[in-house]
């Protein structure tokens, strides 16, 4: 049988949608490694801890890969990147409830390049307005 997609970016879809639904804040926990890509002067203790609630994050894109969205850290917008690999954990402010994950060390570092990372970064563009006459 060929290799299976692994079942933890669909748990933490999965968490978040069950969190946007009953009106909770998600939040993701993050081991913070070569790969990721969050505003380091809020790491603590190699990891940070992210709010994923649409009114917190712009472009929310969670695939079987990463985790990419922007978000404003003092007031200054940021892209964040986030792979699966890195993800502690995803759970709800209000209650604590969630699922949460180990982070294997040796896919954490062999996950996607840094130049792959500032591609995908990248590719999230900004929509732009064109006027047709």
């Amino acid at each position: 049988m060929d290799k299976l997609i692994p079942t933890k970016p669909y748990m933490l879809r999965a968490i978040h949608e069950w969190c946007v639904d009953n009106g909770l804040t998600p939040h993701l926990l993050v081991a913070v490694n070569s790969q990721t890509r969050v505003p380091m002067a809020y790491v603590k203790d190699g990891e940070i801890v992210l709010n994923l609630s649409y009114t917190a994050t712009k472009d929310l894109h969670i695939d079987n890969d990463a985790i990419v969205f922007s978000a404003r850290f003092g007031g200054v917008s940021q892209n964040l990147y986030v792979p699966v690999s890195a993800v502690k954990g995803i759970f709800a402010r209000e209650n604590g409830q969630g699922m949460f994950f180990d982070v294997d060390a040796v896919e954490q570092e062999t996950r996607a390049e840094p130049d792959e990372v500032d591609k995908v970064i990248a590719d999230k563009k900004k929509p732009t307005l064109t006027i047709v006459k």
